[in-house]
């Protein structure tokens, strides 16, 4: 018999559990001994559906929990590739196919050397309840890789993806699983690696990928997708409580895709983003950071804040090894990865009077974190909700795919802000109905899990 691992502040709270759900999770504990990220995405799970069991107990004699904890296929691979001096390299590769009750799998690839299989399974098993969340007709996986492509010459970066995608190929297809971008992994990679799909099947299947160019298949506003739709996600929280992101300070960690467009909406609804990081340390601005000079210095010369900050002037200091979350504001938007933002950090925040705090990343708060700003009454959108605009556009991109149509920015955007705010009116109206007004939690969990539920019991047991 297997022990529980040993918990820290990224594992569940580790509140009380009914005797189904606790053997529920025993059997997880016992079949995926150390995969820290993904048992402590389940157990968040868990710890708010306990209602859910009492009031459809349908859901436990199909025995839905345990099978929508278990992913459908786990692929691994190996991926060998030589760089410019010609020496060998031999990464691994990784796809989950969690569930496709309500349509193909969905979500990205992850090209980073944390990349393991805990951590794809713990975003294949979140991107399920986020992509239910959508309303969207797409189920959930994830995948990626330990291969790092920063400091790699493009040239290094192509032979990479087409190893990767001569196996994923296999698996993938536009009414089977569509992979997109994650961290590691954008426009460029996503064109070799739809280039070697293409070569390998001889087909023009541009629905298998999201997150393409738009001059080869790619949708409007996908790559601002994520940021927008967390900034926008924030503004209906707020409107809730009879305010708005207007005149707000904010912190929003990260400076890569979902922080920089995070940024942008914020400024556009009226906020001013006052600080933003990267691995080396943290831009201060009070003025507010410069979204021009943000995406000049991250996306097109790819180099570090140190550069926004000597460029920006008198405005911007440069902490090296900075930490963020003791920058005053008012909302918070974590935005760079999991787990980066702890209890104390989340007391810290409470202290400088934080009111909303929204997970542009995935599952960025810790536990103890995610339990600090609920105690303290502070608007909480986990990352399944407030960072569900990429894949929403994603889908959106597969229907334009689907129809070979190209709609305008104006239009994608406008169908961005419907869906999120449908996502909002689901999490927040589903909490209210289980006794729990304002628990983003409870409300985006649940009514992500119903609705896979419930296609999965009128598909029967497969």
């Amino acid at each position: 018999m297997s022990s529980t691992p040993v918990r820290s502040e990224a594992m569940p709270s580790g509140r009380p559990l009914g005797a189904r759900l606790e053997r529920v999770y025993e059997t997880l504990l016992r079949r995926n001994p150390g995969e820290e990220e993904f048992l402590r995405a389940v157990r968040e799970v868990l710890e708010v559906v306990e209602p859910v069991v009492e009031r459809r107990p349908e859901y436990v004699e199909a025995g839905l929990l345990e099978r929508i904890c278990e992913p459908e296929r786990q692929i691994i691979f190996r991926v060998p590739w030589s760089d410019d001096r010609g020496e060998v390299h031999v990464n691994r590769g990784y796809r989950v196919e969690f569930s496709s009750a309500l349509g193909p799998y969905k979500g990205g690839l992850r090209f980073d050397a944390s990349v393991n299989a805990s951590i794809v399974k713990f975003l294949a098993f979140e991107q399920v309840f986020k992509n239910a969340l959508t309303g969207m007709p797409i189920g959930g996986g994830k995948g990626g890789s330990d291969f790092d492509p920063k400091g790699r010459s493009d040239a290094e970066v192509m032979r990479f993806c087409q190893s990767f995608m001569t196996e994923l190929h296999r698996h993938i297809g536009d009414r089977t699983d569509v992979p997109a971008g994650d961290i590691g992994v954008g426009q460029r990679e996503l064109g070799y690696l739809f280039g070697q799909y293409k070569r390998l099947t001889n087909r023009y299947e541009s629905g298998v990928l999201t997150g393409k160019g738009i001059s080869w298949g790619g949708a409007q506003v996908r790559r601002e997708a994520t940021g927008y739709g967390c900034a926008y996600f924030v503004e209906e929280m707020l409107r809730t409580r009879g305010t708005s992101l207007a005149g707000r300070e904010v912190v929003v960690s990260g400076s890569g895709n979902v922080a920089i467009y995070a940024v942008e909406k914020v400024a556009q609804l009226g906020g001013k983003v006052v600080a933003c990081s990267d691995s080396e340390g943290v831009v201060h601005d009070p003025a507010g950071i410069d979204v021009e000079l943000l995406k000049q210095v991250k996306e097109v010369e790819r180099a570090r804040l140190t550069a926004y900050a000597e460029r920006r002037g008198p405005t911007a200091t440069h902490r090296p090894g900075g930490d963020i979350w003791a920058i005053p504001c008012t909302v918070a938007l974590p935005c760079a990865t999991q787990n980066e933002l702890d209890g104390k950090d989340a007391a810290k925040l409470v202290r400088s009077g934080v009111v909303a705090v929204a997970e542009g990343a995935n599952m960025p708060c810790t536990a103890a974190a995610v339990q600090t700003f609920q105690e303290a009454d502070v608007a909480f959108a986990p990352g399944k909700a407030a960072n569900a605009g990429g894949v929403a556009t994603s889908a959106l991109e597969m229907q334009q795919n689907a129809s070979r149509d190209s709609w305008t920015f104006e239009y994608t955007e406008e169908r961005l802000v419907e869906i999120m705010r449908e996502i909002h009116a689901a999490c927040h109206d589903t909490a209210a109905a289980y006794g729990a007004p304002g628990n983003y939690v409870l409300g985006a969990n649940i009514a992500g899990l119903t609705r896979v539920a419930d296609a999965m019991l009128a598909l029967g047991l497969v």
